[in-house]
Formats: structure tokens, sequence, C-alpha cells
């Protein structure tokens, strides 16, 4: 799940990906590029637990920030994982530093497609509200552009 927080009202990277002419190629950082960054790693000395700070607002906040706030790129990629939908559908998982991915009970049977529930959106609030907070933190407006 990545979701781009763009910096202007006439984007570059929109129009670079509908195939317009521009100026320059778009510069937007993956978040993983971040981890270099020794900000992010004592950030995450802090906050050990992966899914703390891939669902927690604050500090989904500030790991999205930590990039541009280095190199101004031209658009912001909100720190998530593929897997943050999982728990809303009923499926429990962790991120450990030595093993990786785990999934409590992982579905191997049709029995365990059934046992999922239609999303709970409420358990995903914090995407919006990270995604809101950051559009404003990285607005145009807000830069005096």
């Amino acid at each position: 799940m990545i979701f781009v927080v763009i910096l202007s009202s006439n984007p570059l990277l929109v129009k670079a990906a509908r195939g317009e002419l521009v100026s320059r190629p778009p510069a937007c950082m993956m978040r993983q590029v971040g981890r270099y960054m020794a900000v992010y790693r004592k950030l995450a000395e802090k906050y050990p637990s992966f899914r703390e700070r891939s669902e927690t607002t604050n500090l989904i906040v500030e790991i999205s920030l930590q990039p541009w706030n280095a190199f101004r790129p031209d658009g912001v990629i909100i720190f998530s994982n593929i897997l943050t939908p999982l728990p809303a559908f009923g499926v429990e998982f962790d991120v450990e530093d030595v093993r990786g991915l785990v999934i409590q009970s992982p579905i191997r049977s049709e029995k365990g497609l059934k046992a999922l529930h239609p999303i709970d959106l409420e358990k995903l609030s914090f995407v919006g509200d990270s995604l809101k907070i950051l559009r404003k933190e990285v607005s145009w407006e807000h830069l005096g552009q």
C-alpha cells in the first residue's frame, strides 16, 4: 500500500506519469531508501516494533517526512507496508527482526478464507489520518510557494 503526497497544484510527478513533457525527471524516494538515515535508525531503536512504527500516526508522519526534509523530492511516500490492511480483515501478523514476516494464522484452506471478515476501516484510520497530516505538512501553500 503506497500513497504519494504530491507537493504542488501542477505536479511534475503526475505530468510525467501522464506521458507529458516535463523539464526534468520527477524525484521521489521510496521509503526503504530512508533506512540508511541515522535519524530513522535512531527512531527504530526507540520504537523497535515495525508494526508500531507503521501503524502509529505520529510515527508514520515523522518517518515519511525524514527523506523529504533531507532532500526535498517532488513527493512524499507514506511509511507503510503492503500488509497493513491484513488485520482489518482478521489476519494478524508481525515483522520480526530475524524471521521477517510472521502471519499468526496463515490462510491455507477455503475454511481459512471463509474465516476472513469484511474490512474494518476503523482499524486503518491511521492511514487516512497520516495522509491528512502529511498533505498539510508538505502542501505547496504551507511552503509559501
